[in-house]
């Protein structure tokens, strides 16, 4: 079996970000929530237990049976190393005051194989409200902060770990350095993880997988979808055939765009028209919810009503990636609907078909790394996000043609210019939004009355949070003056300046 670390969830903020640094040194993990474990099998080569928003000292609070492990080496990390403290006889206790932020380590055990070359007086992050007041004979304290006696701990001849702090974040300098010990030292994990063993071993599994088969994947000119499809492609050739809807809600000139794209790639791919059919299903709606909604349930009858113009499709290809399937097993269920879920979840069920989706394995930076292994054009790996409601969710209020194409003519400029710039690369996400917001203007000696255009830019690493981007103010200059003086409609552009959270990327 392949080897890994297998990570378990207790509820912290951080636990993807743990599993995205032990993949940063070419080591394949998975996470799992605490009450659902896998099989321990001779592939998993270490257990990391993450933290947790719970304390040890609560009924009913996350627990482990940590015989389930045998001699696997274990990590804990904050509420893990609580846990297994707590499990040992030591006492955890409520901290005398929060600690919560930077600490500097103030000794540190060189002996010890999960501390080498981490300097004393290297910088921390704590996050705990509960503190390690004392162990049991059998640990080792490995490390101390000034205010943290037991920041690190061994226990005697046996490879079990515990530190209070968090080195999966930024914060903490040397962190990486500390789990690479455990990953690569302790658990001699091989660090042969890599993109071009993934699309290797991948293509494989797929023939393997689906033979002659044939596979029916609608395409968005996104990453995710772009690089599944190539991959599928690779493995089964002509017996994929994808389907790219125009909802006509893209972008100016998308369609035809995407579609060449595509086709240079050798994608066996079919383009629908479908505007009238969204445009009528989104006829007299205001409400965010109801424009997904009808956005959702009209891609679903397009793409189904088209899928069975093909025969004998078994498989329904789709480029879920891994952030999505650990949301649906997380210890507490998917997370409360902020808002619909671009992704149209509907399509197995109504089509009855097997779902395929060869990227579930990977984050975001990993699918792009693959792309670039299969040797897809940078401008689609690079390609912002974009919603699959798409400008159906920049048009705040009710919808119709002629508000789409004055928004596409001034997300156009707006886009080109950060291309012109070289600024789209620094940006995250951007787009316009179209405001049902009308202002009094000037243009030559007549007063108008006219909408307001608002330009959104973020710097993220995965949308999870994100701030505004602080685009220069000539540029954004640059691109009202263009927008108000080119677009039929529009006198006034605003920049919005709102971070997430509290905001999101998207307004509706």
């Amino acid at each position: 079996m392949p080897e890994q670390i297998l990570i378990l969830d207790f509820g912290s903020q951080f636990t993807q970000l743990i599993a995205r640094r032990v993949r940063e040194l070419n080591v394949y993990c998975e996470i799992h929530p605490f009450n659902n474990i896998p099989a321990i099998h001779e592939g998993i080569k270490g257990v990391i237990l993450s933290g947790s928003p719970c304390s040890v000292r609560d009924t009913g609070s996350p627990d482990v049976d940590m015989s389930l492990f045998g001699k696997t080496p274990v990590l804990g990390v904050c509420y893990g190393a609580q846990l297994i403290a707590h499990k040992n006889g030591g006492e955890v206790l409520p901290s005398q005051i929060r600690e919560y932020g930077r600490a500097k380590l103030s000794t540190v055990d060189h002996h010890n194989e999960l501390l080498k070359e981490i300097s004393i007086d290297s910088q921390v992050w704590m996050s705990h409200a509960d503190t390690i007041a004392s162990v049991p004979e059998s640990f080792e304290v490995t490390a101390s902060t000034p205010s943290v006696k037991i920041a690190a701990y061994k226990i005697r001849n046996q490879k079990i770990y515990g530190i209070q702090f968090h080195p999966e974040v930024t914060h903490t300098l040397e962190g990486k350095n500390l789990l690479r010990n455990f990953v690569v030292h302790i658990c001699s994990c091989a660090q042969d993880w890599t993109p071009d063993q993934f699309v290797e071993t991948t293509i494989a599994d797929l023939k393997n997988k689906l033979g002659n088969d044939k596979v029916v994947m609608a395409l968005s000119g996104g990453v995710d979808s772009t690089v599944a499809a190539t991959l599928i492609h690779k493995a089964i050739g002509k017996n994929l055939y994808c389907i790219f809807v125009d909802n006509g809600l893209l972008r100016k000139g998308e369609f035809e765009q995407v579609l060449a794209s595509y086709e240079g790639m050798g994608l066996n791919i079919k383009g629908i028209d479908a505007k009238q059919k969204f445009y009528s299903a989104l006829e007299n709606l205001k409400d965010p919810e109801a424009k997904r909604k009808a956005i959702g349930k009209t891609f679903i009858d397009v793409f189904d009503e088209e899928s069975h113009k093909l025969s004998d499709v078994k498989w329904l290809g789709q480029g879920t990636i891994y952030p999505d399937v650990i949301e649906s097993v997380s210890i507490k269920g998917p997370s409360a609907t902020i808002k619909s879920h671009h992704n149209v979840g509907g399509l197995p069920e109504k089509m009855k078909l097997k779902v395929v989706e060869p990227l579930n394995t990977l984050f975001k930076d990993e699918v792009r790394l693959v792309g670039k292994t299969l040797h897809i054009d940078p401008s689609i790996l690079g390609r912002h996000p974009f919603p699959g409601p798409g400008l159906g969710i920049r048009i705040l209020g009710d919808i119709d043609p002629a508000k789409i194409k004055v928004l596409q003519a001034a997300d156009h400029i707006f886009i080109s210019a950060l291309r012109k710039h070289n600024l789209y690369e620094k940006v995250w996400q951007a787009g316009a939004i179209l405001l049902p917001v009308y202002s009094v203007g000037v243009m030559g000696d007549e007063r108008t009355y006219e909408q307001v255009i608002a330009l959104r830019a973020v710097v993220s690493v995965d949308g999870m949070t994100a701030d505004w981007a602080h685009l220069p103010h000539e540029f954004l200059s640059e691109v009202s003056s263009d927008i108000i003086n080119k677009v039929k409609g529009i006198n006034r552009v605003v920049y919005d300046i709102s971070s997430k959270p509290p905001a999101t990327i998207e307004w509706e």
